[in-house]
């Protein structure tokens, strides 16, 4: 079982800084005149009007709001790249692909083989940068630097994201440094951590995945991730299903975290009063019981809701990653 505590105290440390290996993730390079339209018409959030140097998070949807996946988008003079979830890579390409018209101006390339991705996560990530002698990426934002170590200079791209809600960033280079790179930023003060921590980390931030949370079952506003949806940028795939929701207050549920001191298990459902008000998406077994995920009834409540999961009392909580539009300030459903 893990032991999560170690994990919070050392991203809410003001030294401290984990380090997590994203290289398997995509990154797909937009290049051409049309790169930032092109994209902007295709995901959920508003990329038309942000500046070279700016980066946030967009969902990619279908034409019902069905969830595909959520990205980051990184916009520069030259280039955009979308850094995608390792399960979604395969198809985005040529789903995009399928919308490029002849008189389109941009390009589709997969540079994830090319290009190594570090993830940063924890309150001494800005410490860490100073350390380096680099400066430290604000949220919403990126930066290229020039990175020494030893003889060796590298070409660092730094994006003000660790791809949670906690502080912290993300570093993109050229994969035939990933050993060099890695290494000097454990030197640095990093601390490694594998799959598994990270998604204990995932997790306890509420941030929706891929086959989990991300699905054709679900939109992006049932997901918690408003902050991925502009509701004023004009038509974009699934435009029309997410304006009904808004307009209408359509959101039947939402994603919560869970908790337990039994344990339970993802495709679970969870009942209340033998009435099923929800499902479990994500569950991981700690030493001090299970935390999860899950889909709750907004009828049926939230933060504080006590359900079951099987033989399991399952306590709803809130969830940092978690945006909610109208839903959070209290607004009739």
């Amino acid at each position: 079982m893990l032991d999560a505590s170690p994990l919070l105290a050392l991203s809410s440390h003001p030294d401290g800084v984990m380090l997590y290996d994203r290289s398997h993730w995509g990154r797909i390079r937009l290049t051409g005149a049309d790169r930032v339209r092109f994209l902007h018409n295709q995901t959920s959030n508003k990329l038309q009007g942000r500046q070279s140097g700016e980066c946030c998070d967009t969902t990619l949807i279908t034409s019902t709001a069905r969830t595909i996946d959520l990205a980051t988008a990184i916009l520069d003079d030259a280039e955009l790249i979308a850094i995608v979830s390792p399960e979604r890579r395969a198809e985005l390409l040529p789903l995009l692909d399928r919308y490029i018209f002849p008189m389109d101006r941009v390009t589709l390339a997969d540079i994830t083989d090319d290009t190594l991705c570090f993830s940063a996560i924890g309150a001494g990530s800005e410490a860490l940068c100073n350390r380096l002698g680099l400066s430290f990426p604000t949220a919403g934002t990126h930066q290229r630097a020039e990175l020494t170590i030893g003889d060796r200079r590298l070409a660092v791209h730094l994006v003000g994201s660790s791809s949670l809600s906690q502080p912290g960033l993300t570093l993109l280079a050229s994969a035939t440094e990933r050993d060099l790179l890695w290494s000097h930023l454990v030197s640095a003060g990093a601390t490694p951590i594998d799959h598994q921590a990270w998604e204990a980390l995932r997790v306890l931030d509420g941030r929706p995945y891929p086959d989990r949370e991300l699905t054709l079952d679900y939109n992006p506003l049932e997901a918690g991730l408003w902050h991925t949806v502009s509701f004023d940028k004009g038509c974009y795939i699934g435009q029309e299903t997410i304006a009904r929701l808004n307009t209408y207050q359509g959101v039947k549920q939402q994603l919560w975290g869970l908790c337990s001191e039994t344990a339970f298990q993802a495709g679970e459902g969870l009942m209340l009063e033998d009435v099923k008000v929800g499902v479990v998406t994500s569950a991981i077994a700690t030493t001090s019981g299970t935390i999860g995920l899950g889909y709750i009834r907004t009828k049926a409540g939230g933060a504080g809701l006590t359900v079951m999961a099987g033989d399991a009392t399952v306590r709803a909580i809130d969830i940092p990653h978690a945006t909610r539009g109208y839903l959070a300030a209290g607004l009739p459903v």
